[in-house]
């Protein structure tokens, strides 16, 4: 993080310090929303239908996609999940953000901090969790803003009210407290314990470089077995946009196709659950707004070699599902 920004602890989950920022800084100028995946259509929604601002722009992709980066207006603020948890698309680089650019970027790195080497140079607003790639408790927010951002919270003040937990000035100046160790409601100190002991590991095996290195060993140990596996695909269209964190995998099996919306929802959810029900590994399936698929966690702190264990069960349970399924394709 460069010099002269401010990080502080809020009070909300990490979606909560999204909302944070947005409610604190937007309306200054128009607004181009990212939205690909859950997390970032959920940030168009609070844009557009609560914070009704009246220049809001959504530039959207579906799943597996990013937006047309060409199309983004850089005199105005954005908005975007640098990393999509739900579909398993992340921003490959920087480069497409000008250093001349205007507005704010305001950027939720939730599943990307601490596992890939964030452009802070091209960044203006990152909030992340303890929950995520350090694999802390959940429900503690953490807010960085750059000098850019702060200068926007003095000088601007929304035109819809705040409420107390979610402002940042006071008299039109930083509430500095807040970035200095000070917090709006008090977190356990329990959690804040194990957030300091994640960052004593990360530091003794080598900082962010060694966390950047564990999570795409593990994305190289998944895309070696799916290029290797015929019923199976990375459900990112391009391999520099697959996520090594949240790795999401999509179905290709001829019969898993020609089912219906429906039936790929429940043979996909029945995939997980013979993993789960084996004690092999929990809650892999799919986030239930995204495709029917896989969804596997390649934080910094899953084990590479835990990861190679898990897919020969990945195996065996598509091969049972099949089986199972294959009467009722063949009889179509």
């Amino acid at each position: 993080m460069p010099g002269g920004w401010k990080l502080g602890i809020v009070p909300a989950s990490d979606t909560g310090a999204v909302e944070m920022a947005l409610w604190s800084l937007l309306g200054a100028r128009g607004v181009d929303v990212l939205a690909f995946e859950s997390f970032s259509s959920g940030w168009a929604t609070d844009v557009v239908k609560e914070l009704r601002l009246p220049d809001a722009r959504m530039l959207e992709a579906p799943y597996g996609q990013l937006p047309n980066l060409a199309a983004v207006d850089f005199s105005r603020d954005v908005v975007l999940a640098w990393n999509g948890t739900t579909s398993g698309v992340r921003f490959p680089d920087g480069e497409w953000i000008p250093e001349s650019r205007q507005g704010l970027i305001i950027a939720d790195a939730t599943s990307a901090a601490f596992a890939m080497d964030l452009p802070w140079d091209k960044l203006d607003v990152v909030t992340w969790s303890w929950q995520k790639v350090l694999g802390g408790e959940a429900g503690h927010g953490m807010l960085a803003l750059s000098p850019r951002a702060v200068q926007r919270l003095e000088s601007h003040r929304p035109s819809w009210p705040l409420p107390k937990i979610f402002r940042l000035t006071k008299g039109g100046k930083l509430i500095e407290g807040i970035f200095k160790g000070e917090t709006i409601n008090t977190p356990s100190m329990l959690a804040v314990e194990d957030a300091l002991d994640g960052l004593r590991w990360a530091e003794a095996i080598g900082g962010l470089p060694a966390l950047i290195a564990r999570t795409e060993a593990n994305l190289s140990a998944i895309a070696s077995w799916v290029e290797r596996t015929p019923w199976v695909d990375f459900l990112a269209e391009r391999p520099e946009w697959r996520s090594p964190t949240s790795i999401c995998l999509r179905i290709t099996a001829p019969w898993f196709e020609a089912m219906t919306a429906a039936g790929q929802a429940e043979a996909a959810k029945r995939l997980a659950g013979l993993i789960e029900s084996e004690g092999v590994a929990y809650d892999i399936g799919s986030y239930r707004d995204a495709p029917p698929g896989l969804r596997i966690w390649g934080g910094a702190t899953v084990e590479t070699a835990d990861i190679l264990a898990l897919l020969p069960w990945l195996e065996w349970a598509f091969s049972a599902l099949a089986n199972e399924a294959r009467p009722a394709w063949a009889a179509e």
